[in-house]
């Protein structure tokens, strides 16, 4: 079989993130020109148009529900100070809305005349986001601030008259409240008043604006989909299934129209249907999509079809539009595998480990073609998820392709703290219980050891984000088990981490990892900076000089001090931020990573 070099893969296109238009059109990001940009499709398999030409990545887009021009969102270097802009379909003109390049925006939705659309902002303070509307036509100096909020709000959308808006607040990934806020009075209703901590998640306005269709887990460890009347306040349960999230809903207002979305070992079913009554859901038949990994529902103009990014194992991320009576699926995209045949790429195996204290450890498990012909020989990339609260799915991953046509394994385990296991899960590995995830990721090792394919001695660990705080945990923790480290964006010192990240998400960081005045004895005793010296493995450092997450003095700290006892590379982007977006700092910073994997693993 033929050989591709690493920027081959890397040259793997995805298109993602569509919105129709009310004419039919899509519009979709789709990264041909090495960062994510707009392109719009008239019909099926057709010819894409490139509507944006930016060096920086556009992170959304979304037709106007009643004209021929679309907002879209970027930031820039990475720094997540999220600029809203106005794409004149016809024209190709583009309008900044916002104008605050010093502020983050979040984007709230349309009105349902296209003549106003809803956002929040830090722009007042720092660490709080505010309530903002503005018209299509008005500069960011015009918006009209309704509503100073105290915490992390973000807006759900408008309600069918466009009278009011509904407001989210978290306080933690695990506790949120919603709200509706009057656009006329300012007045905001709270709506879910509860004890504990409750998910309250993608709420959508039903079609008499006198009800929300949300997902939630109040009462139960999974998440349900649910009806909470708006007279009542009273939650009634719809759709639940014991074992496994109900991960989303999307509803046309307009029509009744659904879709939600069940996360079943980490694959994505699908359901289709309408309200024939307040309580009432009639199915549709099931759509026709692979397993595979599917979101980002956007409904056409009369709800008939829907737009779904599709992305699978082997099979890399496109756009499908779905006919929403029949479940027919035709694919509109054709993002290309840059001359990788499709039947080149390794499928996963979904397997299961048993931890230390007897808990069940889902994940995947990629093998090379030439797996049985190799026993005891093949070579390991632990790569570990960020989040905490994430999960590996079995989506398209160029890089994890590359590894095992190289002859690598990939092992991608969701360690206790992951989501889509239900909320005990996922709650395991919280602040006290930080290093009990770390240890699973040992049991994990001692399975890979008596895999029959797999070499002991050649176990590496990569992680990005949260998963690069793993990566540096079990190099510190279980020095014995690693050949090598790579460290993507992690996590070294969980209390400088604390003191320098956003200030807009540091409450939210804390209700997971601890905070600052009341758990300090505890982060720095779990800090892998604090417990450098057990490193014996070659580190490989990698991050953003713009990261507004994870600062980049996290990777400075780590690097100078292995740096000390152990051969260390480190490289820095300067125009990057969470994450290597940009095509060519991909390729060189993965080019560095596979050349280091190589000479310390692979061998």
């Amino acid at each position: 079989m033929h050989e591709y070099d690493l920027e081959r893969y890397l040259n793997v296109r995805s298109a993602y993130g569509a919105s129709l238009a009310p004419d039919g059109r899509l519009a979709f990001l789709m990264d041909t020109t090495g960062t994510a940009q707009v392109w719009t499709m008239d019909e099926p398999r057709g010819w894409p148009q490139q509507r944006t030409f930016y060096d920086e990545p556009v992170s959304f887009v979304t037709w106007s529900p009643e004209r021929p021009e679309l907002v879209f969102g970027m930031d820039e270097g990475g720094n997540e100070r999220l600029q809203l802009h106005l794409l004149d379909d016809e024209t190709g003109v583009v309008t900044d809305l916002t104008g605050r390049p010093e502020a983050k925006h979040r984007w709230g939705g349309w009105s349902h005349d296209g003549d106003r659309f809803a956002f929040t902002s830090n722009r007042r303070d720092e660490a709080v986001f505010d309530v903002y509307t503005q018209g299509r036509d008005e500069t960011g100096a015009e918006a009209t601030l309704h509503h100073e909020g105290d915490g992390w709000l973000s807006v759900g959308g408008w309600s069918p008259d466009d009278d009011r808006l509904l407001v989210s607040e978290a306080y933690s990934n695990f506790d949120q409240d919603l709200y509706t806020l009057d656009l006329t009075s300012g007045d905001l209703r709270h709506l879910t008043p509860h004890e504990g901590d409750v998910r309250y998640r993608s709420a959508n306005f039903g079609p008499d604006g006198d009800a929300l269709y949300l997902v939630t887990d109040d009462g139960h460890d999974t998440l349900y989909l649910a009806r909470l009347d708006l007279e009542t306040l009273e939650t009634e349960r719809l759709v639940v299934d014991e074992d496994w999230n109900v991960d989303g809903v999307a509803l046309d207002d307009e029509t009744g129209r659904l879709v939600y979305s069940r996360n079943v070992d980490g694959y994505t079913e699908l359901t289709v249907g309408d309200l024939t009554g307040p309580t009432t859901i009639e199915e549709r038949p099931a759509p026709e999509l692979p397993r595979a990994v599917a979101g980002g529902v956007s409904f056409d103009d009369d709800a008939d079809s829907f737009a779904v990014t599709v992305t699978g194992t082997t099979t890399n991320t496109n756009v499908h539009v779905l006919d929403a009576d029949t479940g027919e699926r035709g694919r509109w995209t054709a993002a290309n595998t840059a001359g990788i045949p499709r039947e080149s790429f390794r499928d996963r195996d979904l397997i299961h480990f048993e931890s230390f204290d007897g808990l069940e450890v889902p994940g995947f498990l990629t093998l090379p073609a030439d797996a049985d012909e190799r026993a005891g020989e093949v070579p390991v990339v632990v790569d570990i998820h960020g989040g905490p609260e994430s999960q590996r799915r079995p989506s398209f991953y160029a890089l994890g392709q590359y590894f095992v046509s190289r002859g690598y394994a990939v092992f991608e385990p969701n360690v206790r703290g992951s989501t889509g296991y239900g909320e005990e899960y996922t709650r395991a590995d919280d602040v006290r219980n930080r290093m009990d995830s770390v240890r699973d990721l040992r049991a994990g090792v001692k399975w890979l050891h008596d895999h029959p394919a797999v070499d002991p001695d050649r176990i590496a660990a990569l992680g990005g984000s949260y998963g690069g705080f793993m990566v540096l945990a079990a190099l510190t923790e279980y020095p014995d088990l690693w050949a090598a480290g790579v460290d993507i964006v992690g996590i070294a010192n969980f209390v400088t981490f604390l003191e320098n990240t956003g200030a807009w998400r540091r409450e939210l960081r804390e209700a997971e990892y601890g905070s600052l005045a009341e758990d300090r004895e505890f982060l720095e005793s779990i800090s892998p900076i604090n417990n450098i010296e057990a490193i014996s493995a070659p580190l490989f450092v990698l991050h953003g000089a713009n990261d507004p997450r994870v600062p980049v003095g996290e990777a400075e700290q780590i690097a100078g001090e292995a740096g000390e006892h152990v051969p260390v590379e480190k490289l820095v982007f300067e125009d990057e931020g969470h994450g290597i977006s940009k095509l060519e700092n991909r390729i060189e910073a993965y080019t560095r990573v596979v050349d280091f994997l190589d000479e310390h693993v692979r061998l």
